[in-house]
């Protein structure tokens, strides 16, 4: 066939004009194969038969079509009264879309509308899908060309009726049988030209143009749709782009309209001509900039992008559930997110409207409702004073999979070409340069490329400066592999003090290294390398620090008894305040005792933790609760909070510190414990941007720990610290007076719930002497907790009893002991208070049952309060006191609840 005789001459390298492309060769019907099991009524198949031997020897511009009288000199009306819309792929996947697409059409009250669309949901792809198995002899590919037959005959079959249906699918055949023959030729050559194979994928825009145009006259809209191969004309470049040629595409726009003027046109996106008029594609993402290019031609009012997202988000929705969605961006922010991948619009688009200023909508067909993001020409109030940082920085976008290129030495300083050396050595590869970064000294100059291509790159660099390399002028050529770019994107970045600032303290307190930096004098971004298992953390901790989200925190919560369950439900009550007043979310991932623990990927549901502990519970495995709090990569930030009063849970806290969880905890263990284990756990904390709170282990609820540490860091010296840090000792001497017992006293304690299980824990005074170790350690002194002189109040024969209620049994056989004491006070006119003391001039502590005058604040105390009274440089005359509740479950979880707050504060909550 001569048909086969063309794209056999093609196959061997010339290339084709559109009108070999579309031979006059006679096609039979009978090779049509219009099956019988078709979904058409015989007078519809009557009509196409009628309509395919009509077509079959007129070419290209064939009869299907019913072509208007040329109208001579229409001028073209340029202007506002235009405006554009482009429909994706899925926004035409179905005909039930399609119908939904000529519905806005039809309701869009423009004088004049330009609709640029996709072809329908994955037939690009199918259709390059065709040339890959004809060009590797695969048969398949008729079933595949069958598949492409069937759904845009099905789809036309439920759309449209009668005349618009025959003309519609005699064309769609006569297509199908073209493309048949063309891919039997590749076939048989096993090879296509980049110019079939851009004839053959753009079949797509071409089907679904004709089946939305159709639709939309069915509708009473005047409308023709638009080969835009006859009007957009592009110089293919050397980077598998295209350049516009605007004049030209002017001219045959004009000629366009002069044959079809219309004021609804639906041409196709995607497919252009050559200025030879060989068919081409505006590549991958082109029929957006298709409409772009339709805009800038028309100068349209504006184009609207419909797809199926909202809008273009601060974030991607996927990494940053709390991504919002943009009101509006300048062409350069949209352009360099798009540019660091995100989902926005491809860069070549915004160029054409940029021209004229046209803006650019993104809509999402899917809900109508949402108003989308406008691309614009920054408004002249944008950056008025009062704005929010966040005005500053639009969003945040992330490139995966690649790796650094660092080439350093001492022998490129101050030698011109070095660079151009490098770059040229990249070049000769054909890698993409992502970013570049070179520090002002010219030691070093390293560069982001994918990681797919670095090996090609960094043997060419080797190869380039071998002779460098082994003289020593070049110390090494490096890869670091497993790199993820993140950027941050809005204008005025650089002019606004603080903005790189803020960024980077929060990548700091989110624990994520920085591999490597550039900003651009534009000011329009900042860029920074960051291991690829950190991305999507790092993503997380920029966004929530520039209140674009809420500062998210996954929490753990070790130990759910007394103190653990009051603070869940204390977390329960107030999570909804945090979230709407203070734009704190805080995520419990995971609740474990020592028998069962609950995990969540999403966060507990604080109002039945209780029941879904017992339903859904798993037997307790630290390793993997740490795992799971932490292994979240969506919350940026982890804090592990101890209930217990558990050495062995306090053992881990130097790990967890060390890999970026913030730990929270009333357990005094790890303070109170050997002093180099506190040393290097302090260390640590103090090199890391991990934060240590445990304002609870000292006075539960009451700011000691805090108020110490003010005092230090505002240069005040401490003296002494003195106090009643036992909530439970202070309440049994508060009450033991008048002519009640020792014994009496304590029973009573502990029937209200004031001691531990045992009492000899409290009355051992072990538990006071690790509240003082704390504070000495915290004024700096370097004491063990075996440097502590202990006054226990437990009577010697009492301490090996073999429980709590043989102990209580036998303790009145000592109350005679305590009562003298207490008698000797009385009869000074004072009274015994169990305290613990920080003596730091002479670097000491002791616990003791002291004596106190009746006017003394130690003594005026009553319940269980704690009182400590710290002596100062500046509190010397009258010593600084602290007092209040020192004990019970709710006093203690509110301690533990505020240090949780202050996390939040230095991770970037509103103060």
């Amino acid at each position: 066939m001569a048909f086969a005789s063309s794209i056999s001459h093609s196959l061997q390298g010339t290339a084709l004009s559109r009108d070999v492309l579309y031979p006059t060769t006679k096609i039979y019907p009978s090779q049509l194969s219009i099956p019988q099991s078709s979904p058409i009524s015989k007078k519809e198949r009557k009509l196409l038969s009628f309509h395919i031997r009509a077509s079959v020897t007129d070419g290209r511009e064939s009869s299907i079509e019913k072509q208007e009288p040329s109208v001579e000199n229409v001028p073209f009306p340029k202007g506002d009264s235009w405006s554009v819309h482009k429909f994706g792929g899925t926004c035409v996947g179905s005909s039930q879309r399609i119908r939904n697409v000529a519905q806005i059409i039809v309701d869009d009250d423009s004088e004049r509308k330009l609709v640029v669309v996709s072809a329908m949901s994955k037939v690009t792809d199918m259709m390059y899908d065709l040339i890959y198995k004809a060009q590797s002899r695969d048969d398949s590919y008729i079933a595949a060309l069958d598949s492409v037959l069937e759904k845009h005959k099905l789809t036309a079959v439920d759309l449209l009726e009668g005349e618009d249906r025959a003309v519609f699918l005699s064309r769609l055949y006569h297509d199908i049988n073209n493309l048949k023959a063309m891919l039997r030729a590749i076939y048989i050559a096993g090879h296509a030209t980049e110019s079939f194979t851009e004839f053959v994928v753009g079949h797509g825009e071409l089907w679904s143009a004709q089946m939305l145009a159709s639709l939309v006259r069915k509708n009473g809209v005047d409308c023709n749709w638009m080969d835009a191969r006859d009007v957009l004309i592009v110089n293919p470049t050397g980077s598998d782009q295209v350049d516009p040629d605007y004049l030209e595409s002017e001219k045959r726009l004009d000629n366009w309209f002069s044959q079809n003027p219309s004021k609804t046109i639906i041409a196709t996106g995607f497919i252009a001509s050559t200025p030879q008029n060989i068919p081409t594609t505006l590549k991958r993402d082109g029929s957006d900039f298709s409409a772009a290019i339709m805009g800038a031609l028309v100068k349209a009012r504006q184009v609207t992008i419909w797809t199926d997202v909202d809008g273009v988000y601060s974030a991607d929705p996927r990494k940053v559930s709390e991504a919002v969605v943009l009101k509006t961006l300048s062409y350069q922010e949209a352009w360099e997110m798009s540019y660091f991948g995100a989902n926005v619009l491809h860069p070549r688009t915004i160029i054409p409207v940029m021209r004229y200023d046209i803006p650019i909508l993104i809509r999402n067909i899917f809900n109508l409702s949402a108003p989308g993001t406008m691309i614009c020409r920054p408004l002249v109030n944008e950056f008025e004073d009062g704005q929010g940082m966040e005005s500053f920085v639009k969003g945040f976008a992330t490139i995966d999979n690649l790796a650094l290129v660092n080439v350093e030495g001492t022998g490129m300083a101050g030698v011109p070409g070095t660079a151009s050396d490098i770059f040229s050595a990249v070049k000769d590869v054909g890698a993409n340069v992502i970013m570049i970064s070179q520090a002002s000294s010219e030691h070093s100059v390293c560069f982001a490329v994918p990681e797919k291509e670095v090996d090609a790159v960094a043997k060419a660099l080797q190869s380039r400066f071998r002779q460098a390399l082994d003289a020593g002028r070049l110390s090494q050529v490096a890869v670091i592999p497993n790199c993820s770019i993140l950027a941050a994107v809005g204008l005025k970045m650089a002019s606004t003090p603080g903005v790189s600032a803020t960024l980077f303290n929060a990548l700091a307190k989110a624990n994520i290294n920085v591999r490597a930096i550039a900003q651009g004098c534009s000011e329009y971004n900042i860029t920074v390398v960051v291991k690829r298992e950190d991305c999507v953390r790092a993503l997380r901790a920029v966004h929530s620090r520039f209140y674009l989200s809420r500062t998210t925190i996954a929490m753990g919560i070790v130990g759910p008894g007394l103190i653990g369950g009051t603070l869940l439900d204390q977390l329960r009550d107030q999570a909804a305040v945090l979230k709407e007043k203070f734009n704190i979310d805080l995520r419990v991932m995971g609740i474990t005792g020592s028998r069962r623990m609950l995990l969540s990927d999403m966060g507990i549901d604080l109002s039945r933790w209780r029941e879904l502990e017992k339903e859904i519970g798993q037997v307790a495995d630290l390793g993997k609760f740490v795992q799971n709090v932490h292994g979240n990569h969506f919350i940026p930030n982890t804090v592990l909070v101890d209930c217990t009063s558990d050495s062995g849970i306090a053992s881990h806290y130097y790990d967890w510190l060390r890999r970026g969880i913030h730990v929270i905890t009333p357990n005094k263990k790890a303070n109170s414990g050997p002093l180099d284990q506190y040393l290097r756990l302090r260390a640590l904390q103090r090199q890391s941007y991990t934060h240590y709170f445990y304002e609870a282990t000292v006075g539960a609820g009451l700011p000691i720990i805090s108020t110490l540490q003010g005092l230090l860091e505002t240069g005040d010296k401490i003296l002494q610290i003195e106090g009643i840090f036992s909530g439970t000792l202070s309440y049994i001497f508060n009450n033991f007076i008048g002519t009640q017992s020792f014994s009496e006293v304590v029973v009573e304690a502990k029937e209200a719930g004031y001691t531990e299980p045992d009492p000899r824990d409290d009355l051992s005074g072990m538990d006071v002497a690790r509240k003082v170790i704390i504070l000495a350690r915290e004024s700096g002194l370097k004491l063990e907790l075996s440097d502590i002189p202990i006054e226990n109040l437990v009577p010697e024969p009492l301490k090996v009893s073999a429980s709590a209620e043989e102990f209580l049994q036998q303790l009145p056989q000592f109350d005679q002991d305590m009562a003298n004491k207490r008698q000797d006070a009385e009869d000074a006119g004072e009274v015994l208070r169990y305290v613990g003391v920080v003596d730091v001039v002479n670097q000491r502590g002791a616990v003791k049952l002291g004596r106190y005058k009746k006017d003394h604040p130690f003594a005026q105390l009553s319940g269980s309060d704690n009182i400590i009274a710290f002596t100062t440089e500046r509190y010397k005359q009258q010593p600084l006191i602290v007092r209040g509740p020192g004990a019970g479950a709710q006093v203690t979880a509110g301690g533990i609840f505020s240090d949780i707050l202050r996390l939040a504060s230095y991770l970037g909550a509103p103060s």
